[in-house]
């Protein structure tokens, strides 16, 4: 049988991107194959005419055929980066997208934005920020990692998830403290923002089918995708001190139907924020400051 010498590492890359990959794609996984360093891009540049061998080679192969059938690049390399964090990730949660960095920095902005105001009467003397349907923990980590002194709440329902959560969360040493809950439904006390990324995914979309890979229960949410944006509207009232703001990311095109949503429960300054494509990611609005504090 004749057999072939190993490709070099450049003809590796360049096979898997005439395969379709990225290029970005491609590095990511030569270097997992290699057993190096995720963000070791340059030492392929410099190692482009190194042979592969054979057992590499089949590793890379494997990896290239697994993101090339939809597989999130993050589960392949258990790592994602995200709002300058290094998360852990795996199949047991979503993998977190660079849009959802709107609703942090939107929850960073409402944070400034009570600490600079006086506390109404009742409120909590620290703020305090909850972030449901955590998965991965990427919200409430990055948020707490950008305001230390905040007190920060990561609810899921989903064991699995909050293992892996929290894990990235003592890896960080970041102090979240987590809760299994359906929402807001077993959280105690008010909080000052109240943010989610929930399943937002209308059952029967299309799009589902290149999602195959990541949990459905944390994509899919009824017929139109917004009954747990409906949930947690129901719920956030009760668990919001005066002033306070709930701030929800949703689909591309549900932008309209949340701020309606959000109006008729009550919501004042009800707007939406651009994620890095321009298109209306996240809504949210804030509890009248004048309303009177909720019992929890």
């Amino acid at each position: 049988m004749t057999t072939h010498p190993p490709a070099t590492l450049a003809q590796a890359l360049a096979n898997a991107q005439t395969g379709g990959l990225a290029r970005l794609d491609a590095q990511m996984l030569l270097l997992l194959a290699l057993d190096r360093p995720p963000h070791d891009r340059a030492w392929l540049l410099t190692h482009d005419t190194d042979p592969l061998d054979g057992a590499t080679a089949r590793r890379f192969t494997t990896l290239v055929q697994r993101r090339q059938a939809g597989e999130p690049l993050a589960y392949l390399t258990g790592v994602k980066e995200f709002h300058g964090l290094s998360l852990q990730v795996d199949r047991r949660v979503l993998d977190p997208r660079p849009d959802t960095e709107t609703l942090v920095q939107w929850a960073i902005d409402a944070l400034d934005l009570q600490a600079s105001a006086p506390a109404p009467a009742g409120a909590q003397p620290h703020r305090r920020v909850i972030d449901l349907g955590t998965g991965s923990g990427a919200i409430a980590l990055a948020v707490k990692h950008a305001r230390r002194e905040a007190e920060v709440m990561a609810v899921d329902v989903s064991a699995d998830a909050l293992a892996v959560a929290s894990a990235n969360a003592e890896r960080l040493g970041l102090a979240v403290h987590f809760l299994q809950s359906s929402w807001l439904q077993s959280a105690s006390g008010r909080f000052d923002v109240i943010a989610s990324n929930p399943p937002y995914v209308a059952a029967g979309d299309p799009h589902l089918t290149a999602l195959t890979h990541e949990p459905f229960q944390a994509l899919v949410s009824g017929p139109d995708g917004l009954d747990d944006i409906r949930r947690i509207l129901q719920q956030a009232p009760d668990h919001l001190n005066p002033g306070g703001w709930l701030l929800l990311e949703h689909g591309w095109d549900q932008a309209v139907s949340v701020r309606k949503l959000l109006g008729r429960a009550g919501f004042e300054k009800v707007q939406s924020r651009r994620d890095l494509a321009g298109i209306e990611r996240c809504s949210g609005g804030q509890w009248p400051p004048d309303a009177p504090a909720a019992a929890c």
